[in-house]
């Protein structure tokens, strides 16, 4: 009987708010894990009943937690990667004019563009998550950025850049360095 007395004097929803937080965010992971592919914010919101903000929210708990969420261009996502899926950083050097061919050779060769990284004299490494796998990829962050009148990372470092890129089978990634290198975007 004390248990049904402390409920009812509590204030409506006190107790249910951190549960059912905690519960929303186990839902959200497990709802992307199925889902698979990037899914924007707004989305989530809507199919989690929550505001924009309370979204932003849950996900910054949820990665400070040790959750991996990226933030890519077309939403938030769970990473996929391949059971022996083989990753190299390429060290890149371009005008932003030449960012589509060099986006586009890695695609075409199979290889999975996951970030980019430029070092910052100030914050130190920044990191943008890309998350590119083909040339329509491709082409939707480019036509973000032209939307958004965003700036790439690599205009704060003159055009130097890292990606840390995937593919299924090691030869891929040395073809694409092969073509990168000789159209001069790689540092020696």
């Amino acid at each position: 009987m004390k248990a049904i007395e402390s409920v009812s004097a509590r204030k409506p929803g006190q107790a249910d708010r951190p549960d059912s937080a905690a519960k929303r965010r186990r839902r959200i992971v497990a709802w992307m894990r199925t889902h698979g592919g990037p899914v924007c914010g707004g989305e989530l919101a809507t199919r989690f009943q929550v505001s924009r903000q309370c979204l932003v929210q849950d996900v910054a708990i949820l990665r400070a937690s040790g959750e991996e969420i990226l933030a890519t261009p077309r939403g938030y996502r769970l990473p996929k990667r391949p059971e022996r899926a083989h990753r190299a950083i390429l060290a890149s050097r371009h005008d932003p004019e030449r960012t589509e061919e060099e986006l586009n050779i890695l695609v075409d060769h199979g290889v999975k563009i996951l970030d980019v990284i430029v070092e910052h004299a100030l914050y130190g490494e920044l990191r943008g998550s890309l998350m590119l796998e083909s040339r329509a990829d491709v082409q939707d962050f480019l036509g973000q950025v032209k939307a958004t009148h965003a700036s790439l990372l690599s205009s704060l470092t003159d055009g130097v850049h890292l990606h840390t890129v995937e593919a299924s089978r090691p030869e891929m990634i040395t073809r694409a360095k092969a073509r990168l290198r000789a159209r001069g975007f790689l540092l020696k």
